[in-house]
């Protein structure tokens, strides 16, 4: 089997480790067949792993972006999940040759004086190659890890060498974390990094309103709780509607019924876009808009991405106006 898949940018990889690190956690260590360096990633980026032929699943890379011969991701065993994380649990070993994306990233680290992190169970994952960025570019910063337990929190023994800088916070020992002492003060200059569970995300967020602009960044490994006419959970109400999309590449227009997604009204007229999640939650059908207000009902993009209105998850989003012209 070749290493690559050329054309798509996939690339066929091999088990190298697999280890228990937590309880229902484990590090799987991928790399190339033919020893070929794996592409550069920041911290904060994901790829998507194709098990069993059909199941695509986003994992967030944990292990050192200096080291191109390896990619690691942390994996948590979910039992009443759609069977991605049994697979890996259950089934996958060392040796076994599995597909994977090119990474990509909506969860950049950016430049800041002071970082404070947060993390919840296995949102750890993005937040390990950051905080040992922030700690070699010299910046202040802090991170606070919560747990259900100390023996389900993964990668303890990676963070111990920052000694103070890191709280471990297992809530059957200390109790929820105290998000008041840390965010109800706003403070300016400092990045705020949040990745965990949706109950954790939303209290952030909330405490966060009051922040500066920019100051917060989140990742969800989930869509965000939203009934189906409601935008990305906000509780404003919008009726699905038909609306036409323009592809300005072409000039073709496709009809988008009520009934399908964008991606789909375009795959169905033989439109080939790009796509993993179909959720909103990955990045990876992210199209320019040229015109027209989109209905965002993604997790991933900021309330000020939102309002520019210049683009677009399709596999979830829908519009505000009766066209979108989109950059196809």
């Amino acid at each position: 089997m070749s290493a690559s898949m050329p054309g798509d940018g996939r690339f066929e990889l091999v088990v190298a480790a697999k280890e228990r690190v937590a309880e229902a956690v484990v590090r799987v260590v991928l790399t190339r067949p033919d020893g070929v360096a794996l592409p550069v990633w920041t911290p904060g980026a994901h790829i998507d792993l194709i098990l069993a032929g059909q199941l695509v699943r986003q994992y967030s890379l944990c292990g050192d972006p200096a080291d191109d011969g390896r990619w690691e991701i942390g994996v948590l065993h979910e039992p009443d999940g759609r069977g991605g994380s049994r697979h890996v649990h259950q089934v996958l070993d060392v040796g076994d040759q599995v597909t994977a994306s090119a990474p990509r990233n909506n969860f950049q680290l950016v430049p800041a004086p002071e970082y404070l992190f947060l993390a919840g169970g296995i949102g750890i994952t993005p937040i390990l190659p950051m905080v040992h960025a922030a700690q070699a570019a010299g910046a202040t910063w802090r991170l606070v890890y919560g747990g259900r337990r100390h023996a389900s929190m993964a990668f303890l023994d990676r963070l111990a060498q920052y000694g103070s800088r890191v709280t471990i916070h297992p809530e059957d020992i200390h109790g929820q974390l105290d998000l008041a002492s840390l965010l109800d003060i706003p403070r300016p200059d400092v990045a705020v990094y949040c990745c965990g569970p949706e109950g954790l995300l939303a209290a952030v967020e909330s405490r966060c309103s009051v922040w500066p602009a920019g100051s917060l960044h989140v990742e969800r490994f989930q869509p965000r709780s939203a009934g189906a006419d409601d935008i990305a959970g906000t509780g404003t109400a919008v009726a699905l509607s038909e609306f036409d999309v323009v592809l300005a590449q072409s000039g073709r227009t496709v009809r988008v019924p009520t009934s399908l997604s964008v991606l789909e009204a375009l795959e169905a007229a033989g439109v080939d876009v790009l796509s993993s999640c179909r959720e909103g939650v990955c990045g990876t059908c992210e199209t320019g808009v040229i015109e027209g207000e989109p209905d965002h009902r993604d997790s991933i993009l900021t309330e000020e991405e939102r309002a520019a209105s210049d683009l677009m998850m399709v596999c979830v989003s829908r519009s505000r106006t009766p066209k979108l012209v989109l950059d196809l």
